[in-house]
């Protein structure tokens, strides 16, 4: 069974102080969008570089996802560390997903030039860091997804098919 990495990093959620509505909104859209069954590996952890590091390993090594999404911890604060714990654990990193986002992201708010998302490869894992709001999440995730299912395929990983009615992805013509 295919298997799918949710990350959401939050103190607060992971302390039970808010809700977890940014990883859900996350899996929401994977269900919406994804015509391949999946599982999900979905954990809600504090803003610790460390903590957030060691999680992105084991859903790629140990609990073998293809693909993990973050929601949060992207922004400029002290305890913004998403993007820094990613970066310690990718082999390659993609920055055009980034730039895409944040070119996405300046047509709704200014402050866009404040995010820092970025994704990478760690092996077979394609890791995507999305925003912590769930508008933001879908506006974001919408722009770069129709890359996703190429770039598993090019790593290494499981053929994903998108629903078509919902969102088209892109493949080079064979």
């Amino acid at each position: 069974m295919i298997k799918i990495g949710v990350l959401n990093i939050s103190d607060r959620a992971s302390a039970g102080i808010y809700e977890d509505t940014p990883g859900q909104a996350c899996l929401a859209l994977l269900r919406e969008w994804l015509a391949t069954p999946f599982e999900t590996d979905y954990k809600v952890i504090p803003d610790e570089r460390v903590i957030i590091a060691a999680e992105l390993r084991r859903m790629a090594d140990q609990s073998g996802c293809c693909l993990v999404v973050t929601t949060g911890g992207t922004g400029p604060a002290p305890r913004d560390v998403t993007p820094e714990a990613t970066r310690d654990v990718i082999d390659k990193e993609l920055p055009g997903f980034g730039e895409l986002m944040r070119a996405t992201s300046l047509n709704y708010v200014p402050t866009a030039i404040l995010s820092r998302q970025t994704a990478g490869v760690r092996r077979q894992t394609l890791i995507v860091n999305l925003p912590g709001r769930p508008k933001a999440i879908r506006e974001n995730l919408e722009a770069v997804f129709p890359a996703i299912p190429y770039c598993i395929d090019l790593i290494g990983g499981p053929r994903l098919e998108a629903n078509e009615a919902a969102m088209k992805v892109f493949r080079p013509k064979a």
